[in-house]
């Protein structure tokens, strides 16, 4: 059976690998396609499309964009964009420089608890990378503050912890829009991830079909079989497409393989088919 990946990160957001070795972790887990979707970028994409081509998988064009829902912060998948799209870059740099004020403001708040930090320490460490909480936590781990990204999650970087700030200005369905008008499909990432309970979840999906949700993640790598088939079973009352993926960040989450998620993800090659049906 042919398998796939559709939600990977490089190091053009928050991932370890570049975009041409997460094409050739990839082909070595024996994917037949996948997806690169980096965070709110699409800069990643024309290298891993190139290092597919050689290696002879299939390389589709994604995002995952990060927006607000309530007090929650919901996370949009976009599949077959067209990266090379000049109004979908002018969106997705008005989402960047959204992130970018909140980034300044969580390196704002390490400084005033007298951390060493600067966005221009943090560039030098990561490059041309969009800035996650992420990379910010790799920053720390770099220079000593904390012994893990993990610890920096659990005790910083997480909401109510001291250095967490909130996402604001962009909403889900300003994600599912500029995914929709960037020719892409829209998947709802990892809902179960969100703490919302079924009622709330039903809510959010029907909210945001309305503006061209297109499926959902029921695949996913923390999921559970019960997950998995609970999952299929909201995808097919609201009527949406399957999607899913390990979430792959390399060396960030090295308990997350590409493919494989830790250890029993399997996604065949028809979800792909399907979701590319509807383009």
């Amino acid at each position: 059976m042919k398998r796939i990946d559709l939600h990977t990160h490089s190091n053009a957001s928050d991932g370890s690998c570049s975009p041409t070795e997460v094409m050739e972790a990839a082909a070595a887990a024996g994917l037949a396609a996948v997806a690169l979707t980096d965070h709110d970028t699409m800069n990643g994409v024309a290298e891993a499309m190139a290092a597919a081509e050689k290696l002879n998988i299939e390389c589709i064009p994604g995002i995952e964009l990060s927006a607000v829902y309530g007090d929650r912060e919901v996370h949009i998948v976009g599949l077959f964009l067209d990266f090379r799209d000049s109004l979908l870059a002018e969106r997705l740099a008005d989402f960047q420089r959204i992130r970018e004020r909140r980034n300044l403001q969580m390196i704002e708040k390490m400084q005033s608890a007298g951390v060493d930090i600067t966005m221009e320490k943090v560039r030098a460490l990561e490059g041309d990378a969009v800035i996650t909480r992420a990379n910010l936590a790799r920053y720390l781990v770099h220079i000593g503050y904390a012994a893990s990204i993990k610890e920096v999650f659990d005790k910083y970087l997480s909401p109510g912890l001291p250095f967490y700030v909130p996402k604001t200005g962009v909403t889900p369905e300003d994600a599912v829009r500029a995914i929709r008008d960037g020719g892409g499909i829209a998947i709802l990432a990892h809902p179960l991830l969100y703490g919302f309970t079924p009622s709330q979840l039903d809510i959010c999906i029907e909210r945001l079909k309305r503006c061209g949700l297109q499926g959902i993640e029921t695949y996913y790598s923390t999921y559970s079989p019960a997950d998995e088939r609970n999952m299929k079973r909201l995808a097919d009352r609201h009527h949406l497409l399957y999607s899913g993926g390990s979430d792959f960040h390399g060396a960030v989450k090295p308990h997350i393989q590409i493919g494989k998620g830790m250890g029993k993800l399997v996604i065949p090659y028809d979800v792909l088919e399907k979701l590319r049906s509807c383009l």
